[in-house]
């Protein structure tokens, strides 16, 4: 019963707060004092550290026995705390999925808006939508960045493209195309509703469906380049990234899962300037985590990113059943390990690296994905303070947006304050005292 009203406490306070895409506030300055500082760059830790931050900006930040004298501030003591920036997620879907339904009539502004605010109830302060949005998208986005937000800020694709009769997309929201004039004019038609980027999909669900053929993946990338956006890219196979790579794409935004990465790609990559966008290896991990009965599901801090109705359906032995089922059910681990694999190659060459966790789509749980990836990361070889850097200071770079990802004067203040150390055990992030996003102080998680 106590877990119940948790979470209706909990859903409660995402519903009284669902009002504005962003603050009207009056002036207000909020001193935080106290805490251990993790400023996303990759730095060594630093405590007794204390922030001044200025209508949703930090103006100072240093030796809490430094701090300069202020007026009329609002203190916060956060000893005994750790304060890093928030989580940035570079491969997300939201708006279309209502309690594990999928479908583009589930693409409305109160569902997207719901989405982001879960997002940031989980320390996720900003996430890279991946070419399932409707236009409803812009106007929330636009909303952001004119204003001081209240929830997760929003980067969009638009619609991504999708080859017809091929894998990805959302019918009904995006548009298949079959030959390099259509895929160049809905480039265009992407880019004058101005996303922030181009995505497509090119995949054949292991050989189950048609792939987008080269020539309209070399239209897509040319007309983007052209148009002065870049280009990221759904991809499984080692051979189609390589060819990727020749023509010209910006980014991946998942690992190569097929087979082990050679020398050949890797010097490809760093040529051509390819980044790993998003390794989301929570993502391998979820396509088979609930084909039987899982202890995740039991936990409270993921309860909390679902309805009880999501909850339930995802629990079921009928849905277990339908998982388990999948024709290559006994092969999906092994590409969770060979995305690990290959993403640690990257890694160690000097590849530059994002965040991303592919989640939105039924099972792969908004906010909860984000710290599964977050271990997966290290669990693959990277040092929590890697993975932290990588969630934040890395993922702002691909980004283009030197206010958000680290902390620093002059930033917003996009911040999550923990209980505990995330960088002696990287499940700290689940500690979430506090979430800030520009200087909001927003509901999060329940502890």
């Amino acid at each position: 019963m106590r877990r119940m009203a948790n979470r209706l406490k909990f859903a409660a306070v995402f519903v009284v707060g669902a009002g504005l895409l962003s603050s009207t506030a009056q002036a207000e300055t909020t001193v935080l004092r106290g805490f251990t500082l993790i400023d996303g760059t990759g730095a060594t830790a630093r405590p007794g550290m204390a922030m001044i931050v200025d209508d949703g900006r930090i103006r100072w930040v240093g030796r809490a026995a430094a701090l300069p004298r202020t007026t009329d501030a609002t203190i916060v003591d956060l000893t005994g705390k750790y304060v890093m920036p928030g989580l940035i997620d570079l491969h997300v879907h939201i708006g279309t999925v209502r309690d594990l339904d999928q479908q583009a009539a589930n693409f409305t502004t109160a569902n997207v808006e719901k989405d982001l605010r879960t997002y940031a109830a989980y320390g996720v302060t900003a996430v890279q939508s991946m070419g399932t949005d409707g236009d409803a998208i812009f106007a929330i986005r636009d909303a952001q960045r004119a204003g001081r937000p209240t929830m997760a800020r929003v980067y969009t694709a638009g619609q991504g493209l999708v080859f017809k009769g091929g894998y990805g997309g959302v019918p009904g929201i995006n548009h298949p195309v079959t030959t390099a004039e259509e895929a160049r004019a809905e480039v265009d038609a992407q880019v004058a509703k101005h996303v922030d980027f181009i995505k497509f999909w090119l995949d054949d669900e292991l050989h189950s469906m048609p792939k987008m053929p080269p020539e309209l993946t070399k239209a897509i990338i040319d007309e983007a380049h052209a148009r002065n956006m870049r280009v990221l890219a759904h991809v499984f196979y080692l051979e189609d990234a390589k060819r990727l790579v020749a023509q010209g794409v910006d980014g991946f935004v998942h690992s190569v899962r097929d087979q082990p990465i050679d020398a050949d790609f890797i010097a490809a990559m760093k040529s051509h300037g390819t980044w790993q966008v998003a390794p989301t290896l929570s993502r391998e991990e979820a396509v088979h985590a609930f084909g039987a009965p899982n202890p995740i599901t039991r936990d409270p801090f993921f309860r909390q990113s679902l309805s009880p109705t999501s909850l339930t359906k995802l629990e079921s032995p009928e849905r277990e059943k339908t998982v388990s089922s999948n024709p290559n059910w006994a092969r999906l681990p092994g590409f969770d390990r060979m995305a690990k694999i290959n993403f640690m190659k990257e890694v160690r060459a000097g590849i530059p690296y994002g965040f991303g966790t592919d989640a939105g789509p039924p099972g792969r749980v908004p906010g909860y994905s984000e710290h599964w990836e977050l271990a997966g990361l290290v669990e693959a070889g990277l040092t929590p303070g890697q993975a932290i850097a990588a969630a934040t200071g890395r993922a702002a770079k691909w980004l283009k947006n030197p206010d958000i990802g680290t902390i620093a004067a002059g930033k917003w203040a996009d911040l999550v304050v923990l209980d505990a150390d995330p960088l002696k055990d990287i499940r700290n992030t689940r500690r979430i005292a506090a979430v800030y996003i520009a200087g909001n102080k927003v509901a999060s998680v329940q502890p």
